[in-house]
């Protein structure tokens, strides 16, 4: 399978309250090493707001749990050290990474962001973090 087709499989695409949130990971085959039990997965994010106010991404949070069972919670502010603001129809792209012992997991999550004076959370649906198949 291509590995555009792949990513879109295995990712995610959530919208809430105007925000959508697409996700498309990737196996590092190259930065990896299954035989130490090192599996790097790198993750493209774009966010897009779709509603008709400005709003701006406040902090993080991922729940990540591995083909054992194991969960992780990461939290902080921002994304990639910066605190995106979007204006009605605009987008942010990034790309962060996520290291396993496991040829396999899930990510989910969501974005707390700021709009009006008010905060609410953009969910992030659960992606696949996938060595092969």
């Amino acid at each position: 399978m291509p590995l555009a087709a792949r990513a879109r499989r295995l990712g995610s695409e959530t919208v809430t309250d105007g925000i959508r949130v697409t996700v498309r990971p990737e196996y590092m085959a190259l930065q990896s090493s299954p035989d130490d039990k090192r599996f790097l997965f790198s993750y493209a994010v774009t966010i897009r707001n779709e509603g008709d106010a400005r709003v701006r991404l406040a902090t993080r949070h991922w729940r990540i749990v591995d083909a054992d069972g194991e969960e992780r919670v990461v939290e902080g502010p921002g994304v990639v050290g910066q605190h995106p603001e979007l204006g009605p129809g605009d987008s942010f792209e990034y790309s962060s990474f996520c290291p396993m012992l496991t040829a396999w997991g899930t990510m989910e999550g969501h974005f707390t962001f700021e709009r009006e004076g008010t905060r609410f959370d953009a969910q992030v649906g659960r992606f696949y973090l996938v060595s092969r198949e």
